[in-house]
């Protein structure tokens, strides 16, 4: 592949594919404003073992995504995703003493995966989390924060929220033995990679890609049947919530986190118009995270959505405003129009000034800009303190004098 060419997995986000983009960031920012995130953000790089520790020596991101490379001495990582980088943070920073914190994050993210619809090597995600809050409320508010940004979007009518519950503790070490009994009984037809993690951690099994994998987990135990009341008592609290939002969802036995500090709500919004990459938006609580990073135990609950998935199913994004063209007819004109583009731009208006070029020539520059206006200066106009105003879509024109030009302008607003 040529080196001019934008390397497989990544894109170049031009001005159209850029206002997209801009539009799921800036409206996902607003909306979370309105319960309290507050921005933050981390390096885009860090030490190799924050993600070993968080994600797991054998989970696929860690095994077979991870961009990593050593300098100095120091093994480092593109950040594969955001929620382990911050909760680097507020152990180094030591914020659990201003718990309950609660942020929203934006940014590239890092995966050696083939790339396919919805699927990048770089990609962007915009991130919510609480940390420092155990109760179920919070679980609940996060869901709610995350169907706010769909439907600030346009897009939630076209999802389906898909929730389960992953227990606490003491479910969890319940359901592993039963499933490690079960998988074992299926051992011989299982993956090779479903056996490394066997023992090692058999939930992550259920998430297998593997075909194969897949008819041995359709039968696999279900969770339901190891959960302890506390257990199913803070479900129903979340379920409750949602309901009582008017937040429909379905329950999805099968939807889980197979890392050992997920807990209690595990939750996608899902749509059928990416193809295999039907989650949008996705998330859950990690109650283990922090104490598993070297902090102290720390509850925690989060989702992360992909900004290129959502600006993918974005039917109507605002238009670039159309700008204003100044178009100056000789030497006379060209220094007023240098002094005018100025003003007017310090003025709010967008203006175009085109560089060179015959009357004739410039218009059609300020035509392929799509300007709404365009502002003539000639000599004639100069004796009289006038400009004319030529409105690109009617056709129509009037000479409006100088020190009236922004009024009549912002008519077109």
């Amino acid at each position: 592949m040529s080196a001019l060419q934008p390397v497989r997995g990544t894109h170049d986000l031009l001005p159209e594919d850029m206002r997209r983009h801009r539009h799921v960031v800036d409206t996902a920012r607003r909306a979370v404003a309105l319960y309290g995130y507050q921005e933050m953000s981390t390096p885009i790089f860090e030490f190799t073992e924050v993600f070993k520790r968080t994600l797991g020596d054998t989970s696929d991101i860690v095994t077979k995504e991870m961009y990593s490379f050593e300098r100095g001495g120091d093994h480092l990582t593109l950040r594969p995703e955001a929620t382990a980088g911050v909760c680097r943070a507020v152990i180094s920073g030591g914020l659990q003493q201003q718990a309950p914190l609660k942020y929203f994050y934006y940014g590239p993210m890092f995966r050696y995966e083939r790339p396919q619809k919805g699927r990048l090597r770089q990609f962007h995600q915009i991130d919510i989390e609480i940390i420092g809050i155990a109760e179920p409320l919070a679980d609940i508010e996060v869901i709610a924060a995350g169907a706010r940004v769909l439907d600030a979007l346009g897009i939630l009518k076209r999802t389906t929220l898909e929730i389960n519950t992953l227990g606490d503790s003491e479910s969890r070490t319940i359901y592993r033995q039963k499933l490690v009994d079960y998988f074992r009984a299926h051992q011989a037809r299982l993956s090779e990679d479903s056996v490394n993690r066997l023992e090692r951690n058999p939930l992550r099994i259920l998430d297998s890609k593997d075909d194969g994998d897949r008819h041995i987990v359709a039968d696999a135990p279900l969770f339901d049947d190891s959960l302890t009341p506390a257990a199913r008592d803070f479900f129903a609290k979340v379920c409750d919530g949602l309901n009582r939002l008017g937040i429909a969802f379905n329950r999805n036995q099968r939807l889980v986190r197979g890392l050992d500090y997920y807990c209690h709500t595990a939750f996608e919004f899902t749509t059928t118009e990416l193809g295999a990459q039907s989650a949008v938006l996705a998330g859950g609580r990690y109650d283990g995270l922090i104490e598993m990073m070297g902090g102290p135990p720390t509850p925690g609950i989060g989702w992360a959505a992909g900004v290129e998935r959502l600006s993918m199913m974005l039917r109507d994004v605002t238009p670039a405003p159309r700008p204003f063209a100044i178009v100056p007819v000789g030497p006379e004109g060209e220094a007023l129009a240098l002094t005018l583009t100025e003003d007017l731009r310090r003025a709010g208006f967008p203006v175009e000034l085109g560089y060179r070029g015959n009357m004739s020539r410039r218009m059609k520059a300020a035509n392929k800009v799509n300007a709404r206006a365009a502002i003539l200066i000639g000599e004639d106009e100069i004796k009289r303190g006038a400009a004319t105003v030529r409105d690109l879509d009617s056709g129509e024109q009037a000479e409006v004098p100088l020190q009236a030009l922004k009024d009549r302008l912002a008519q077109f607003r």
